[in-house]
């Protein structure tokens, strides 16, 4: 039997991959995301950010849901071991899976390793905060 889900855990870890998706395609890569991507500064300003944000917020929630549920039927030990099973998970089934759809909608490599990278990271730092909480 596995263990109630940690509902403290999966919100701050939520929260954090949350905050890496602000900072990766924020200071760190959104001018190189935005040319690779086709989207003008004009352009990103008439989309509805409040639902965009509100809802990327909720499917991150869902994922930490996911990775807690996961860890907990598995037992990990440790710290290490969540953030290695996060960025397994990551590495073994996101970043294959978006690969596939780059290559058949022609997306450049450089976009590719920019959303990739995010997926890693995210997942690791989910990872760390449920393993610090579970």
């Amino acid at each position: 039997m596995h263990q109630a889900i940690n509902w403290l855990a999966v919100f701050v870890a939520g929260f954090a991959g949350f905050a890496v998706g602000g900072v990766w395609y924020g200071p760190l890569f959104a001018k190189a995301w935005m040319k690779e991507r086709g989207i003008t500064m004009d352009a990103a300003k008439k989309v509805n950010m409040p639902l965009i944000y509100g809802t990327a917020f909720v499917l991150n929630l869902v994922m930490a849901l996911m990775l807690d549920h996961l860890f907990s039927a598995f037992k990990l030990p440790d710290v290490t071991h969540a953030v290695i099973a996060a960025v397994v998970i990551a590495l073994g089934f996101v970043v294959p899976a978006m690969g596939v759809n780059y290559l058949f909608s022609g997306l450049s490599r450089k976009l590719f390793a920019i959303d990739a990278g995010y997926w890693i990271v995210n997942f690791a730092a989910m990872g760390l905060i449920l393993g610090l909480l579970r």
